[in-house]
């Protein structure tokens, strides 16, 4: 049986399933395994982990452990009732327009953040201005319709996860933070923090930041200074704010002083700080790289909620999933008629009653013709039963998002 335990009741001999530490990019660590060594509990308590998973049935068992399935029933629980508000986001023009400009917007940012990272590697002219357009863009598409850049950012190569996930990132701190009334300029600052946060990384060395396998623990400190790196060249570029600088600088910080690169604990986080903790983990853990195979957004979600208080502000936490709704863009549902259905738009009346775009039967095991159904329209029966993962039906959700 799989058990969650505190990380005070790891022993040797225990068989470990899953470190539960996704929010640590570049998992220097062996996620499963039998413990034959103290050395081995030393490391992984060094992580900053708090609980982790193991199977009682490969190894020993402890008296303070609790099955993993309660665990996800409590979080599952708690997801419910953060999601249980009306999100406050209004959309005022129709996804199929919006989705037009977005696509030109999220193309563009690509672009823009990639030759700005590379001006400064090779030491050439900073001309910081596009980037401040390109976040009033960015922030106009997400107040006319959040829909369209949260289906572009569902929709990603793996191989080009570092500038994707710096345009998401920026997507999804525009979103919270339209949904927080941040004021406009402290709410572009986030913005362009959320672009550039890792800036930094141009001075990591490629065969560390491209290596498609686990980084030794000497690999890993290396990469942990690519957040000090960002905040020291923001810091030095003329047109940048203090709240960009911040917003990049502390992504990494978790309240319990395990982040980095200060290792900053509970206040001395910002506001922002903690905001775009939360998004960058989202984004990462929710995304399919080289060496690691994404989450769904409901599991996501839940993890965000397992992570609240020791490592993610739980009141900013519940926020959040106000903000990006009970099944984000992309969460693959399956309804009581039976069918599978992806969330293309949510709904800011009512989380539980979303749009989504249906293509498989489940009790026939067979497709069917792509319908896109608004399960808030008068007269419509049909009503979500849970979350499901694409992977048990093999189905690919980027194929259905536009």
């Amino acid at each position: 049986m799989i058990k969650r335990i505190p990380i005070s009741a790891l022993k040797v001999g225990m068989y470990i399933t899953d470190l539960n530490n996704d929010w640590i990019p570049h998992n220097s660590q062996r996620k499963r395994g039998l413990i034959k060594r103290e050395e081995t509990i030393e490391k992984i308590r060094k992580l900053g982990v708090q609980y982790i998973y193991i199977d009682a049935s490969k190894g020993a068992d402890s008296q303070d452990s609790e099955p993993a399935i309660e665990v996800d029933q409590r979080n599952e629980a708690a997801l419910q009732d953060s999601g249980a508000l009306r999100p406050g986001l209004t959309v005022t023009v129709p996804l199929a327009e919006e989705i037009v400009i977005a696509q030109q917007v999220h193309r563009q940012a690509q672009g823009l953040v990639g030759n700005f990272m590379n001006d400064i590697k090779i030491g050439g002219a900073i001309d910081i201005a596009p980037i401040h357009q390109l976040a009033d863009e960015l922030q106009n598409s997400v107040f006319r319709n959040a829909n369209a850049l949260s289906c572009l950012g569902r929709i990603r190569e793996k191989d080009n996860y570092l500038l994707e996930h710096s345009v998401n990132l920026s997507v999804l701190m525009s979103l919270f933070g339209n949904y927080r009334k941040l004021a406009p300029d402290i709410l572009h600052q986030t913005i362009v923090g959320a672009l550039l946060h890792d800036l930094g990384k141009i001075l990591t060395p490629d065969e560390i930041l491209h290596k498609p396998g686990r980084l030794s623990p000497e690999e890993f400190e290396v990469m942990k200074l690519h957040a000090r790196h960002s905040r020291d060249i923001l810091a030095s570029t003329e047109g940048i704010g203090e709240i960009t600088v911040i917003t990049a600088a502390q992504h990494h910080e978790k309240l319990d002083g395990s982040g980095y690169p200060e290792g900053l604990k509970g206040d001395e986080i910002t506001e922002y700080g903690r905001m775009v903790a939360i998004t960058d983990v989202y984004d990462a853990i929710t995304a399919d790289r080289v060496y690691h195979k994404g989450m769904t957004p409901t599991q996501g979600l839940k993890k965000l909620l397992e992570w609240s208080g020791d490592h993610l502000d739980p009141v900013l936490v519940k926020q959040f999933i106000r903000c990006v709704g009970l099944y984000p863009i992309g969460s693959m549902v399956l309804l009581e008629s039976g069918r599978l259905g992806v969330v293309v738009e949510t709904n800011d009346a009512d989380q539980r009653l979303p749009v989504v775009r249906v293509m498989y039967h489940t009790r026939f095991r067979l497709p069917i013709a792509v319908e896109t159904i608004d399960l808030a329209r008068p007269g419509n029966q049909d009503r979500i039963v849970r979350a499901v993962d694409p992977e048990d039906y093999k189905l690919d959700v980027r194929k259905f998002l536009i």
